[in-house]
């Protein structure tokens, strides 16, 4: 009766494994009757019921017909895999003529454009770069520079404090102390890089920007120095007829200390929208190193003294550019940034 049953299950297992036309159906097939749980394993549970003398010849039929099966199995594998072969390469053929779907390439950021230019600009002049952590004390980005616990700009909603002595810093000023408590005379730096501020986010204000300080010390250094500087910046970013204007101010670092002005380049003076019909447009703060300063970083304020300004990467890129909001530089959208 066994020998019955395998012949009959090799017979029907082939004629399965014949008509089986993806790999998915002969999977099926073989599950069917190789499987633990198959026709083939139903057999061999019955071999137990055999007497002694049946069961070598039902033994030696069932590894014949696995035999069989595992062969046709393997067979048909090989040809229904070359079959799908053919048929995926002819379904995924590609038509080597059509042209290319084009490579969207990246561009710089405008900020970041500006930030190099004015980079090139003052390496140009002989200045190079340093940088400084961002992560500062109070001693780096006020006491060194001459800003006393009482000043407002310490109080804690201007600035974000880590504990007491511990802050984001609001200025790259802190890289200029650095670099003097390292550095002997001349020194000739640009610090650019992130500050912090408590500052409401609208079209011209940001908890987060970008600075880039300046800052010369050497013997015989004077306010034409500084402006001569400015004034090459400017030029190198706005074109040859920038004009500049120096209006008295006060900073804690710089004595005497200046604001700096660019006459619009819109009306050229005359008054305008962009320049609220002043003529001339605010851009930064300037002035000659502080004596305190300097001595503090352990240069003699008898035989050296300096300049210093810094200025806003964003303000640069808002006026270079013609753009009315701050918010657009920080959104990354592709339609506006295409446009640099």
């Amino acid at each position: 009766m066994i020998t019955e049953n395998l012949e009959g299950l090799r017979a029907e297992a082939l004629r399965a494994i014949g008509l089986a036309d993806s790999s998915q159906a002969l999977e099926g097939v073989r599950v069917r009757f190789l499987g633990k749980k198959g026709e083939l394993t139903a057999i061999l549970k019955q071999m137990g019921s055999l007497s002694p003398e049946e069961r070598p010849t039902a033994g030696a039929l069932v590894n014949d017909v696995r035999t069989a099966l595992e062969a046709a199995l393997e067979e048909a594998s090989a040809r229904i895999a070359q079959r799908e072969l053919s048929e995926k390469l002819e379904r995924e053929r590609i038509d080597v003529t059509l042209p290319g779907a084009p490579c969207r390439v990246g561009r710089r950021h405008p900020m970041q454009m500006v930030l190099e230019d004015v980079v090139a600009i003052f390496l140009g002049m002989g200045f190079s770069v340093a940088e400084g952590p961002e992560v500062e004390t109070t001693y780096y980005c006020f006491d060194a520079l001459n800003t006393g616990p009482d000043h407002p700009a310490r109080d804690p909603q201007d600035t974000f404090y880590f504990d007491d002595n511990t802050i984001l810093r609001t200025q790259t000023s802190s890289v200029q102390i650095r670099v003097m408590e390292q550095t002997k005379p001349p020194i000739r730096i640009i610090s650019p890089g992130r500050t912090y501020r408590k500052d409401e986010i609208d079209a011209t204000h940001s908890a987060h920007f970008h600075q880039i300080e300046c800052l010369a010390v050497d013997k015989g250094v004077t306010m034409a120095d500084l402006k001569g500087a400015l004034l090459t910046m400017m030029r190198g970013l706005f074109g040859p007829d920038a004009k500049l204007r120096l209006r008295p101010h006060h900073f804690p670092y710089t004595e005497p200390s200046a604001e700096v002005d660019l006459q619009c380049f819109v009306c050229h003076g005359d008054g305008c929208r962009m320049c609220k019909n002043e003529g001339w447009i605010e851009m930064l703060g300037s002035g000659m190193v502080h004596p305190h300063v300097l001595s503090r970083c352990g240069i003699d304020p008898d035989i050296y003294s300096g300049f210093a300004f810094g200025v806003g990467i964003e303000r640069l890129t808002l006026m270079r550019y013609g753009i009315n909001d701050l918010r657009l530089l920080y959104d990354n959208d592709v339609r506006f940034l295409r446009q640099f």
